[in-house]
């Protein structure tokens, strides 16, 4: 059913776990399956220098959350936008039909943690402007 890729990610995931004072905070879920994943970014120099997540739901939740932060680690944030979630579906090696939101929910974190990134610059841009 899950590729060997998505059985490695689930068991031994990457970047894993709550960053400290991130730049950036996507939160996203499926109400349909209960998913919740959260991704933390820091930004320097309008790339990504670091990121984690924080995933409850099923192993390709896990797999599409640990796989989008290898792939956007050190990208700037116009090309981590870029990343589709067939990009990660690829990159997984394939994923279950009923299981492809899942790569969806990853696609969807990276642009919410961005997008409160630049609401927050912009936000301290207009307070000492």
């Amino acid at each position: 059913m899950y590729t060997e890729k998505v059985m490695e990610l689930f068991m031994n995931p990457r970047n894993a776990g709550r960053m400290e004072d991130p730049d950036g905070v996507g939160e996203v879920g499926n109400s349909r399956c209960g998913d919740i994943m959260k991704i933390y970014i820091k930004v320097k120099d309008e790339r990504i220098e670091d990121i984690s997540f924080e995933t409850f739901g099923c192993a390709s939740a896990i797999a599409s959350s640990s796989m989008v932060t290898e792939m956007v680690k050190g990208l700037t944030l116009d090309e981590a936008l870029a990343i589709s979630n067939k990009d990660v579906v690829n990159a997984l090696g394939g994923l279950p039909p009923q299981k492809i939101h899942c790569s969806l929910l990853a696609e969807e974190g990276i642009q919410a943690a961005i997008e409160d990134y630049r609401s927050k610059q912009k936000a301290r841009a207009e307070a000492t402007a």
